[in-house]
């Protein structure tokens, strides 16, 4: 199961290459990774997915509080929060198909951002799975380069469900 790992670590050099050391010294993939100024100034956060069990997990949990600088580490995983991610995938265009490209980008909320002769940049921004959808519907007109941010979370204040609000949103 992949879990998201919200960080919140002193801003000083070398927090992150300690805190990457950890996770390779110990065999574990970082799948997503953050980084970025916190509410507080001097106060940096980290937002990681990571693969493994709740076990493994737990151990890492540990081991990051272990490190000087870091001051908080939460799972976030199983608690309702907002998630979003950005993307930018250039995709073949032809003369034939940019139109039906462009209509897709639309029905995802997605920008063109740049165009050219036989491709188009499209900027996604929106929660994981709808950074995965894009991708598939655009795969058949071919993808020639894409750059992703990685996830950015943060928790629900209201404490509602995501999944339930997504139930909602589908009904109407």
């Amino acid at each position: 199961m992949k879990h998201t790992l919200s960080v919140l670590v002193e801003d000083e050099a070398g927090v992150l290459s300690r805190i990457s050391s950890l996770f390779a010294r110990r065999g574990f993939n970082i799948e997503s990774l953050a980084v970025g100024p916190a509410e507080q100034q001097g106060i940096s956060r980290i937002t990681m997915v990571v693969p493994g069990d709740d076990r493994i997990i737990e151990q890492l949990t540990k081991q990051l509080y272990k490190l000087i600088n870091v001051l908080k580490v939460q799972d976030i995983t199983e608690i309702p929060c907002v998630e979003r991610e950005l993307m930018l995938i250039k995709v073949n265009a032809t003369s034939i198909n940019r139109s039906e490209i462009v209509e897709l980008a639309q029905i995802f909320r997605a920008r063109v951002v740049d165009v050219a002769e036989d491709s188009l940049t499209v900027e996604v921004v929106g929660d994981p799975g709808k950074i995965v959808a894009i991708v598939q519907v655009l795969q058949k007109f071919g993808l020639r380069e894409i750059a992703r941010t990685g996830r950015i979370a943060l928790t629900r204040e209201s404490g509602v469900n995501t999944e339930w609000l997504k139930s909602l949103q589908a009904k109407v």
